[in-house]
């Protein structure tokens, strides 16, 4: 096992050659996005794994705050060398002033379900509709050997303990597909136990090592999903440093007991 990798000084940043990136508006995105951000990551431990794992595959992350959701596809990106894994993302995001042009050109696929807030803005959710559903639109990703990143928890989990129970579209994408998921925790070294996590608290990434199902389930059982599920979920759990429960919540906790 190798030493944590952690990001060289900004000026490295913007000379790191990105020969997967075509477009200089993309290249632009990402060496800002790490320039503003990236020091929130203190350490990536297991960068070999991410190195190793073959793409097309599916990596699966807790997710615990906002910035999460742009910094994290970006580093992957930068370690990648530009090449994208096609976040899932939710469409109110793209309702942010310019982050609907980061989604684009990191090629997030858009999860149009959720109302938004306010909901006068609602009147835009038709612009964000696309062919056939997000998790339908995952799957062609991976059969054109793009690899693909889920957040299974669905949400935000501040909870500095606990995993919120999460949802098995990433499972069951695994094993629809045959393709392995490389499971990823984020933890945040000195995180009190008894308080929410906030926005840029200080994070480290830590990967696994692969899960890889039996093969191609085309039609798997609603019990293969589950299984394949906890497991996927236990891995973060361990990853991350928190604990998961399959009787969890999927909603976000309300207090911290």
């Amino acid at each position: 096992m190798h030493g944590p990798w952690r990001l060289p000084a900004r000026r490295e940043v913007w000379r790191q050659p990105m020969p997967h990136l075509p477009r200089w508006r993309q290249r632009w995105i990402m060496r800002t996005i790490l320039a503003l951000f990236g020091r929130d990551v203190r350490a990536v431990h297991g960068r070999e794994r991410l190195d190793a794992a073959g793409d097309p595959f599916i990596l699966v992350a807790n997710h615990s705050t906002r910035l999460e959701a742009l910094v994290l596809p970006v580093l992957f990106a930068y370690l990648r060398e530009g090449r994208l894994i096609s976040f899932l993302a939710d469409w109110n995001t793209a309702l942010i002033p310019g982050i609907a042009t980061i989604l684009r050109d990191g090629e997030s696929i858009l999860l149009v379900r959720k109302p938004a807030k306010p909901a006068f803005l609602n009147v835009f959710k038709p612009l964000f509709q696309r062919k056939g559903p997000a998790f339908e639109r995952a799957a062609g990703a991976l059969r054109r050997g793009r690899s693909v990143g889920i957040f299974p928890e669905g949400t935000t989990n501040r909870h500095p303990t606990r995993l919120l129970r999460g949802f098995d579209g990433a499972a069951r994408l695994s094993l629809e597909t045959g393709r392995p998921v490389l499971p990823v925790g984020v933890r945040f070294p000195g995180q009190a136990a008894d308080r929410p996590i906030r926005d840029r608290t200080p994070m480290e990434v830590h990967f696994g090592a692969p899960l890889v199902p039996d093969g191609p389930t085309p039609e798997p059982t609603r019990d293969q999903v589950r299984s394949w599920h906890e497991r996927v979920m236990q891995e973060i759990a361990r990853l991350s440093g928190k604990r998961w429960e399959a009787g969890a919540t999927r909603r976000k906790y309300h207090g911290l007991d």
